[in-house]
């Protein structure tokens, strides 16, 4: 359920993208400060959702008998929470760092969307700082995630054959959104700035937005 409504929230960002696409007027103004929050406080929550069902998929499979004892609903209330709560702090600390550099009058984003990366590259001062804590966060809410989820499904492959072909027909689908969602993440968040073509990042930023909400 947190899932389905998180990417139904995700792709509040179409309209708009479509309307900088096709329509003639292509400014946002208060709208982009709010995109920027909430479109990383979306993003970091996911990362940390897909890590928490993740532990559910091998919960029920390698622990079967178990499994509504240890995925209780008072441990699931206390993950969602954790979840929400640990990505609301990260987006209110790097979009703050974001929002205060300096652009000196320069006010045209090269991009779908208010997205981090882009608004850093427009700044008229060295993004340096910035970029490493964007960095620092990145390994904790994208890589650390990302290991836990192989930790999780290399478990289940090395249970037996029959643990295979359980993780492959219960949890191939995670698996494919996992593939593309942390793939495109780390491809545009966890590079040097001045690494990636900007058409680059606005095709990856499809994937994440757009793409994987839907196959969710």
């Amino acid at each position: 359920r947190n899932l389905s409504f998180l990417d139904l929230c995700f792709t509040t960002i179409v309209p708009q993208f479509l309307v900088n696409l096709w329509g003639l007027n292509k400014t946002i103004t208060v709208g982009c400060v709010i995109q920027l929050y909430v479109y990383m406080w979306l993003g970091s929550t996911e990362c940390l959702l897909l890590a928490v069902m993740s532990y559910d998929c091998f919960t029920a499979i390698c622990n079967l008998l178990h499994y509504l004892v240890i995925i209780n609903p008072h441990l699931c209330l206390r993950m969602i929470i954790m979840v929400w709560g640990v990505s609301l702090a990260c987006s209110l600390v790097l979009c703050t760092l974001t929002l205060n550099l300096p652009r000196c009058g320069n006010n045209i984003l090269n991009h779908f969307a208010c997205e981090m990366p882009a608004m850093i590259k427009i700044a008229c001062v060295d993004t340096k700082a910035v970029e490493m804590s964007v960095f620092a966060l990145g390994i904790v809410f994208v890589l650390t995630p990302l290991f836990l989820i192989l930790i999780s499904y290399g478990y289940i492959a090395m249970k037996s054959k029959a643990g295979q072909r359980k993780a492959i027909n219960t949890c191939g689908s995670h698996l494919t959104v996992v593939s593309i969602f942390y793939g495109t993440l780390i491809y545009t968040y966890l590079q040097p700035g001045n690494s990636t073509s900007k058409d680059q990042g606005k095709f990856f930023t499809l994937f994440y937005t757009i793409i994987t909400p839907s196959l969710n």
